[in-house]
């Protein structure tokens, strides 16, 4: 990729690489399951190639070189709360009286902040090393221990589980649970909890599985004899654990299900602020504001910064959660379906908008900039600065990103013609008022 992008002798190869789009090209590349470890490597290789921006070509790198590791701050998780949260507000539920199965461990990124952030009832826990299992509630105190500790369910202190609790581990082998069932293998039964009747809680939170786990060959057995959901409400932090067909059944029985391309935007929001930073400060601020100091603190600015992101994160996820629910509400669709919509809304506009003369509003320009930039960011170095800065596509990109989102978060996926007029008036109006 660095061929591909830097100017000049690739190593290895005879021939210069004809550059064809005639102008600097940047990419960034974020983590996703099991590449977080090559997030420091590739920065420091893109470094030692000589890229300009290498402080951006890798996100949610360690501390030392500035990054914004996901899992320490729980950036997807925070996302992916909100959904919960949005739906015990519009429910008028108490958390605390929730039941919720939980997939991904204590080990996990998503499972650990999952088990930190919530106040729920969690009735039980699938990770990699097996199963845990209380009707009553797993010891919250003991499960907040090993998510700390970042350990599988299979450190858990069983002294801890209720009468009608168990643990079966992926190598145990004929296991008589409390109400008399035999397991026969801890690994199968282990692969399939999240289709067993003792499963069934108030919320489903996915924060870990193999995709399409829940297909429409087995969404038959998320139900009861009756017809019943064993579910509630599902939220999805993992991505594609269950299929499309799955989804709709599910919403169509009447459970309240909200997919993973909405829900667990935090990480990507997380990495794109990342990447800002290190786009607006040279070499030398970023290490004074933005790394590990030699003597392991981290600097007052990085921690407020990293605050400031949770905060976007949480506000993002909030209004997405609201226009789904009210949108659904609205036209009676599968909230599943108008999450692809909600997205293609925001892309189209987006798009649309780099046609226009948006941008060349200075005013707006500075309205837009100071609400879609992160306020510690603006405090250290001041708007002009970063937008000298900061790569003209890249902030085009946030002017228009910021304009498109607000818009359908406030308007919905199908809004009248004249919406859109009406928004910018306000934000036309409100950026002369400012100048």
């Amino acid at each position: 990729m660095l061929d591909l992008l830097l100017v000049g002798q690739s190593p290895g190869i005879k021939n210069r690489l004809v550059d064809r789009l005639g102008r600097d090209e940047i990419l960034f590349f974020g983590p996703d399951e099991g590449t977080a470890g090559y997030m420091d490597w590739a920065s420091q290789h893109a470094r030692k190639r000589g890229a300009p921006f290498w402080k951006a070509f890798t996100t949610g790198k360690s501390q030392t070189l500035g990054g914004i590791p996901h899992d320490t701050y729980g950036m997807t998780t925070r996302s992916v709360h909100q959904y919960v949260l949005g739906i015990i507000r519009q429910l008028n539920l108490d958390e605390s009286a929730c039941t919720k199965l939980q997939t991904g461990g204590p080990d996990g990124d998503l499972g650990s902040n999952e088990i930190k952030i919530s106040n729920d009832r969690t009735t039980a826990v699938v990770d990699g090393s097996g199963v845990l299992y209380d009707p009553r509630g797993i010891n919250r105190e003991e499960l907040t221990r090993l998510a700390l500790a970042r350990q599988m369910i299979q450190h858990f202190d069983t002294s801890k589980l209720g009468p009608e609790g168990f643990r079966v581990l992926v190598d145990d082998f004929q296991v008589t649970l409390p109400d008399g069932t035999l397991v026969q293998d801890g690994l199968s039964f282990r692969n399939v909890f999240h289709l067993n009747k003792l499963a069934a809680a108030d919320f489903f939170v996915p924060c870990g599985g193999r995709p399409e786990s829940i297909d429409i060959n087995n969404i038959g057995l998320l139900f009861d004899a009756e017809g019943t959901p064993r579910f509630k409400y599902v939220v999805e932090g993992a991505n594609l654990f269950f299929t499309q067909d799955a989804r709709l059944r599910l919403e169509k029985a009447g459970v309240h299900l909200f997919k993973d391309a909405s829900a667990n935007k935090g990480g990507v929001t997380s990495s794109s602020l990342e990447v800002l930073a290190a786009l607006s400060f040279t070499d030398a601020e970023f290490g004074r504001l933005m790394c590990k100091q030699a003597d392991g603190t981290l600097p007052s600015f990085y921690q407020e910064y990293v605050s400031d992101v949770q905060e976007f994160i949480e506000a993002n996820a909030a209004r997405e959660f609201e226009c789904l629910w009210n949108e659904s509400k609205r036209t009676g669709k599968p909230k599943s379906i108008l999450s692809d919509e909600l997205s293609v809304a925001i892309v189209e506009l987006r798009k649309s908008l780099e046609s226009t003369d948006l941008w060349n509003n200075i005013a707006l320009r500075r309205l837009i900039m100071h609400e879609a930039l992160p306020a510690r960011l603006l405090k250290e170095l001041g708007l002009d600065t970063v937008l000298e800065r900061v790569p003209l596509n890249y902030l085009k990109a946030i002017f228009g990103a910021y304009l498109a989102s607000h818009f359908v978060y406030e308007y919905g996926t199908d809004p009248s013609q004249f919406a859109f007029f009406e928004f910018m008036s306000k934000h036309t109006a409100k950026a002369e008022a400012a100048n």
